[in-house]
């Protein structure tokens, strides 16, 4: 009795602690705490779990908490921040395998015979466990490049998608009055891996983020059926607070993009612009400024507005990033970061990169807070960003990304965009501001360009 005492009290100190995690991952000065609160109430939730009263053999846990352990540690402190993205879908991928093996094991542990009620968790555990399986080992390929990043597209691709999904339903209804088929919860669990797969196949690169967000939620909702099923209330709450976050940012990150779950889902959004389509930038021509011209503009501006994008995660210069604004502000200029929503390849990619060069948390401004500022910014310095600082997005209707919201950029009195050539972003869409009369290119890689600004800057 003590030893179900002791477990009910870690789980309810658990959930308090994931509450209380996920509340400070909203703000970026208390995120860091956030985050050490949710992993004290794992431990705990782990150790409560570990002394509950029908666990008979603790070899095969053992083993699997050492695994976890070798699998966890490289994942979480040698995976370079530009594959952070990845990291995510990856870790997605086995919280789900391990909510679809539980379903399965149990299933087996009932004999193919459990009461309604846990067949109907079983299922929604599975089916949707399995689908978040292969969706987000997609995503990885997708982000990783060893998919292709263009949606894979075929005539009559999303009727087939729902013909397989309502099947694999239906097998998932017929189960809960009829459990004991065996091949029929097999055949479930393998066509909920081939939808993973075929939902995630047609979405582009550029939709990688809302979808690693979504894969998060039916993760979560796999997590609580699990709950369900094996009466673990700290599951049930876990997961609960996993599937609902998970679709909030989803649904936010929808918004910030100005397209809808059904366009990201079924759009395929991310292949390149049909012919005509935006604004005909043919004989058009860029200005470009070397490090020296540039690095006089930012040393004498009174307030320069920096524009992270994927090109700084990609060079990994925030630091150098950091140590350009200390030198600006030491010559009594101002220095603000604009971070777009969707900016990176997952949420908040930017604010991490900063956190870690040590960026002051009250610098980071949201899209919001800072569109009416680049009008009086003397310099806005895009690193590596591109959609989300095209101007067709405002200013062209026939532009794929027409609508979406952006960071005004193109207001600011000289825009300098450091990038390595001049492709187009992940949606594929020829970027405008790179031809506006007021914008400069420095091209080449962003560390070294930055670096070399700094050491301008310091003989001025």
């Amino acid at each position: 009795m003590i030893r179900e005492y002791i477990t009910w009290a870690t789980y309810l100190a658990a959930s308090v602690l994931f509450i209380l995690g996920l509340r400070s991952l909203t703000k970026p000065d208390k995120a860091q705490r956030g985050m050490q609160q949710a992993a004290l109430g794992m431990l705990l939730a782990i150790i409560g779990t570990l002394l509950v009263r029908e666990i008979v053999d603790y070899r095969w846990i053992l083993g699997g908490l050492a695994l976890g352990t070798l699998i966890g540690y490289p994942l979480g402190m040698f995976v370079p921040m530009t594959a952070m993205p990845q990291r995510i879908a990856v870790s997605h991928m086995f919280g789900a395998l391990a909510a679809t093996l539980v379903g399965v094991a149990e299933y087996h542990i009932q004999g193919g015979r459990p009461p309604a009620a846990m067949m109907g968790a079983l299922g929604f555990e599975v089916l949707f466990g399995a689908l978040t399986i292969t969706g987000s080992f997609m995503a990885f390929g997708k982000l990783q490049g060893f998919v292709t990043g263009t949606p894979v597209t075929y005539r009559g691709q999303n009727a087939i998608n729902l013909v397989l999904f309502a099947a694999t339903f239906g097998i998932f209804v017929f189960l809960i009055f009829q459990p004991y088929h065996p091949y029929l919860f097999l055949a479930m669990v393998a066509l909920s891996l081939l939808l993973g797969v075929l939902m995630v196949l047609p979405i582009g690169g550029a939709d990688m983020p809302v979808v690693v967000s979504l894969l998060n939620s039916y993760a979560g909702l796999a997590s609580a059926a699990t709950g369900f099923a094996i009466g673990n209330s700290v599951l049930i709450i876990c997961g609960a607070l996993d599937g609902a976050s998970g679709f909030l940012l989803s649904v936010l990150m929808s918004k910030a993009m100005n397209r809808s779950f059904a366009n990201v889902l079924f759009g395929a959004f991310g292949t390149p612009p049909a012919a005509g389509s935006g604004k005909d930038v043919s004989g058009l021509t860029v200005r470009t400024i070397n490090a020296e011209d540039a690095a006089v503009q930012i040393a004498y501006a009174r307030l320069v507005i920096v524009v992270p994008g994927y090109g700084m995660a990609v060079a990994q210069c925030q630091h150098v990033v950091r140590e350009l604004a200390a030198l600006v502000e030491k010559r009594g200029g101002e220095v603000k970061y604009a971070i777009h929503p969707v900016a990176g390849r997952m949420p908040g990619h930017m604010n991490v990169l900063l956190a870690e060069a040590n960026v002051p948390y009250d610098r980071l401004y949201d899209l919001d807070e800072i569109n009416d500022e680049f009008e009086r910014a003397d310099v806005a310095l895009v690193i590596g960003a591109n959609d989300v600082v095209n101007p067709a997005a405002r200013n062209d209707p026939s532009s794929p990304i027409f609508g979406m919201p952006i960071l005004n950029v193109d207001k600011a009195h000289q825009v300098i965009v450091l990038k390595r050539s001049m492709a187009a972003g992940y949606s594929g869409v020829e970027n405008e501001l790179f031809y506006e009369p007021n914008t400069s290119m420095l091209f080449g890689d962003a560390k070294e360009s930055i670096q070399n600004l700094v050491t301008q800057i310091k003989t001025l």
